[in-house]
């Protein structure tokens, strides 16, 4: 599932055009994006977590040429799936 398709859902789901869909979905992003450069929690009950968590600093390896590489301390996104979701059968 692609953008598009989170429009195209929103849009027939909420019965509104597809411009205010692209609002509202461009919105949420927006605002998921900004809460987690500043690093808090997103819940969603029933669906899941979002959190950033730091990364440490560590050592990789090139493929290519066998070579150790350096990775630098960073951060990442983690996703821990909420009850609801973990239940869901195929």
């Amino acid at each position: 599932m692609v953008k598009a398709d989170i429009v195209n859902r929103v849009a027939e789901n909420a019965k509104i055009r597809k411009t205010q869909a692209v609002a509202a979905v461009d919105a949420l992003f927006d605002a998921l994006r900004d809460a987690m450069v500043r690093g808090e929690r997103i819940e969603f009950r029933g669906f899941g977590v979002f959190q950033v968590k730091p990364r440490k600093r560590g050592f990789g390896r090139n493929p290519r040429t066998g070579r150790e590489v350096r990775i630098p301390p960073g951060r990442t996104v983690r996703f821990k799936p909420g009850k609801d979701l973990r239940n869901i059968e195929p």
